[in-house]
């Protein structure tokens, strides 16, 4: 596992560049994936399992589900790896039948079919982290650089 390697080729596959906005990530995303991404606060997830936000990929729309947080840059990073696992392909074998999934409640059948991304410690969670960082990073950049346009331009 080369961590660097992965990551970076995965920006460049994004195709952003360095720095750009949380929105103009969700809609590359969005044209990358060829439908939609809905990301929905969802109070049931099991906090006991460790489990901060789920993908659930169909064949119509991506949904990532997060735990409900006050924290915006907090549910920010939920959302980035999750999208990290989107721009990885790690999402390959989970395509969900939308039947199967009736929001809030998530059937037994999907949620443990999910839930084998709870251990952290494997190398799809690290890149994926590792990802989310960068994005995060990129992300803080833009902001950064629009701060700095309007403290010297107004």
């Amino acid at each position: 596992m080369n961590i660097a390697a992965d990551v970076a080729a995965a920006m460049d596959d994004l195709g952003l560049g360095d720095e750009f906005s949380y929105d103009d990530l969700l809609a590359a995303m969005q044209s990358r994936q060829e439908r939609p991404l809905t990301i929905v606060d969802c109070a049931e997830l099991p906090p006991r399992e460790g489990i901060n936000a789920l993908w659930l990929p169909t064949e119509r729309v991506d949904v990532v589900l997060c735990v409900p947080t006050d924290s915006a840059l907090h549910r920010q990073q939920f959302v980035l790896h999750e999208l990290a696992h989107m721009l990885l392909n790690h999402g390959d074998d989970l395509l969900v039948d939308p039947c199967d999934v009736l929001f809030p409640d998530i059937p037994p059948a999907t949620l443990r079919r999910l839930l084998r991304r709870q251990h952290l410690d494997t190398e799809p969670e690290i890149l994926a982290e590792a990802l989310a960082d960068r994005l995060a990073a990129a992300i803080r950049g833009s902001a950064a650089h629009e701060s700095r346009f309007s403290e010297i331009f107004g």
